[in-house]
């Protein structure tokens, strides 16, 4: 019985260590001038502009991007009205294939797109977070080479939940 515990007791105590180490890389991003911020779990991810839209690449564009738009929109129009409209502009692209909505609930509510499309012959991927607070919907575009975007889920999932808008 001993020989069975001591082996689970150092994989319980490695996870919670590695959860510990993962938990203290976030940083807040809380620019002045912009009205929202989140948490970043990797130094990886550099600003790269605050004009017109926040930009964040991870590495490069290409290995992840991160756009952040707003969209002024009454609470009566529905999160899946301004999904629609953003999808239509997105079927232009090379290969454009409609993925699936999801739910979605962090400091605000609101739904998930995801796509996949061709860029240069590559296969990349979307998953933008469409986040309502009152009158405004906040979109965190997220873009990167597929296999990236698959793996930076975790990330992405982080930011989003943890994005909110400045107390006033």
């Amino acid at each position: 019985m001993n020989y069975i515990r001591k082996p689970l007791l150092l994989a319980v105590a490695a996870v919670a260590l590695f959860a510990g180490f993962a938990a203290s890389q976030t940083r807040s991003f809380n620019e002045s001038g912009l009205e929202y911020t989140f948490e970043i779990p990797n130094d990886q991810w550099k600003l790269v502009s605050r004009t017109p839209h926040t930009n964040l690449v991870f590495g490069t564009s290409r290995e992840g991007d991160l756009e952040i738009r707003k969209i002024a929109a009454p609470s009566s129009k529905l999160i899946g009205d301004i999904m629609k409209d953003e999808e239509q502009k997105l079927q232009f692209l090379q290969g454009f294939v409609a993925g699936k909505e999801e739910n979605f609930s962090g400091a605000l509510k609101g739904s998930i797109y995801n796509y996949e499309f061709v860029r240069s012959g590559r296969p990349m991927a979307g998953r933008f977070y469409f986040l309502r607070s009152v009158d405004t919907v906040y979109v965190l575009r997220f873009t990167a080479y597929t296999n990236n975007l698959r793996s930076l889920r975790v990330q992405t999932d982080m930011m989003a939940r943890t994005f909110q808008v400045k107390k006033a």
